[in-house]
């Protein structure tokens, strides 16, 4: 039967408590372990918010660096409700008089009205082709590569509204189909799937009722004018979209033109009795709003990283990273970077020369008005940040922020080695709390085992304590 036992009963001795109170400072060492473990993931969660910082500055240095960014162009119209005008990168500068004479249509024609969507024509074929009209229907002319359509319309499928369904649901049909209810009834409208003179389209039937110009049974939707059948009347003809560009007569099957103005779209809107003017030039707003957005990632990079390494002789308070040299240096290299004079530009050499101002905290500040006059030397000035002479002297400011960013952040860069430096930190110190961990749980286990051992020791000494003192009582009493 196992013996039941507590410690510290034979000796009387609170041992629980001095065990663990002996314990508590073999585990001293574990505790500034976890304590050093605590300030690693703090510097290791501080390179890592200076790290998403710097690539937010590679970002913009390498947009700067980039000559499309300096390519930008804009368009302006005089009136945006007749055309409407963009411009891609590296379109050249220049003013255009516009003049739209018609917009592009699409053909439309409309059949005779019958008593609702529901009355049955009649059965047959209709064949759709698109194509070019003659000026007074005389001839028509099958679009280039296209094909004709042919829909069978069997009885029970011949009302209005299921003729419509079957044109609408057969693909590489060049119309659309609609009912519209007027005053005198129900009409079967077809328009043209495209806009365009090339894209209007005729309707040829073959009428079970055999015939098929008569304007009756399924005939009755025939356009074929050349052949007799015009049952189904043209409400709009086919048309190209038409202006004039600076005087020179432009078409397009839509009421967009890509590809008349080098790197220029227009979208044509409403006629116009006069012209709209039409201006491109250089997109100077997009290439401040590049400048000033580097300048707002520099000076983000740079308060991070002050923060950081900061020491507060008033409060004694210390950044996470303060004493680091690693993130000192980095405040260091990109400050030598953007304070460096170039040679890139034969009118801009330093910052200032832009209108950007280093501070004493090291951040940038932006004269408005100054930068503002460096884009009337537009070309100096892309120089200036674009410019890539082999040498950090004669590299623009983005080329040269651009390079370092890139060795900062790189695989064997500062930023990756001095993480994966902290990174192994705690992983030894995680190696060491468990070595500690272990030899804690063996000075447990020996201290129990010897107090224990006292235990019986000292509960043996007080039985034979008490068995002595019993005996001389009981001489006593004799």
């Amino acid at each position: 039967m196992a013996t039941l036992s507590s410690i510290g009963l034979g000796s009387g001795l609170d041992v629980n408590t001095i065990i663990t109170q002996l314990v508590a400072l073999e585990r001293s060492p574990i505790q500034q372990l976890q304590t050093e473990a605590t300030k690693i993931d703090a510097r290791l969660s501080s390179f890592g918010r200076i790290q998403s910082s710097l690539d937010a500055l590679r970002t913009t240095a390498r947009s700067l660096a980039d000559a499309s960014t300096w390519r930008a162009a804009s368009a302006t119209t005089s009136d945006a409700t007749a055309v409407t005008v963009t411009a891609s990168s590296g379109s050249p500068a220049g003013s255009y008089a516009v003049k739209v004479n018609a917009l592009a249509t699409g053909q439309m024609n409309a059949s005779a009205a019958v008593a609702d969507a529901k009355t049955a024509i009649g059965s047959g074929t209709l064949t759709f082709e698109a194509g070019t009209w003659a000026t007074d229907l005389s001839g028509f002319t099958p679009k280039s590569g296209s094909s004709a359509v042919t829909i069978t319309i069997g009885p029970g499928e011949d009302t209005l509204e299921k003729i419509r369904d079957k044109i609408n649901g057969t693909s590489g049909t060049p119309v659309r189909a609609s009912i519209v209810n007027d005053a005198g009834g129900a009409r079967l409208v077809l328009q043209s799937s495209e806009s365009g003179a090339a894209n209007g389209f005729r309707v040829q039937v073959a009428d079970d009722d055999g015939g098929n110009s008569d304007a009756l049974g399924l005939s009755q939707l025939a356009f074929d004018p050349p052949g007799g059948a015009t049952a189904n009347a043209r409400t709009q003809a086919a048309g190209n979209a038409r202006a004039t560009i600076n005087g020179l007569a432009v078409e397009s099957t839509t009421n967009a033109f890509s590809n008349v103005i080098d790197g220029v779209s227009l979208t044509l809107s409403k006629v116009t009795t006069g012209t709209v003017d039409i201006t491109v030039g250089r997109d100077t707003a997009s290439m401040r709003k590049a400048i000033d957005g580097f300048v707002s990632a520099y000076n983000d990079v740079i308060k991070l990283v002050r923060d950081q390494t900061r020491y507060d002789e008033g409060s004694k308070s210390a950044g996470t990273l303060q004493g680091d040299r690693t993130a000192i240096g980095l405040l260091s290299q990109l400050r030598s970077s953007v304070g460096e004079t170039s040679s890139a530009s034969g009118v801009f050499g330093r910052l200032s020369d832009i209108g950007l101002s280093i501070q004493t905290d090291g951040t940038l500040k932006v004269s408005g008005s100054k930068l503002d006059e460096s884009f009337a030397k537009l070309d100096e000035l892309q120089k200036f940040f674009t410019a890539d002479g082999g040498s950090s002297g004669s590299n623009g400011l983005a080329v040269r922020l651009r390079a370092l960013t890139d060795q900062l952040l790189g695989a064997e860069g500062a930023m990756s080695s001095r993480q994966d430096s902290l990174r192994q930190l705690k992983t030894n110190n995680a190696k060491r709390q468990e070595t500690l961990e272990d030899r804690v749980a063996l000075t447990e286990k020996r201290l129990r085992a010897q107090y224990q051992a006292l235990d019986a020791s000292m509960a043996k000494l007080n039985n034979l304590s008490s068995y002595v003192s019993q005996q001389v009582n009981n001489w006593n009493k004799s």
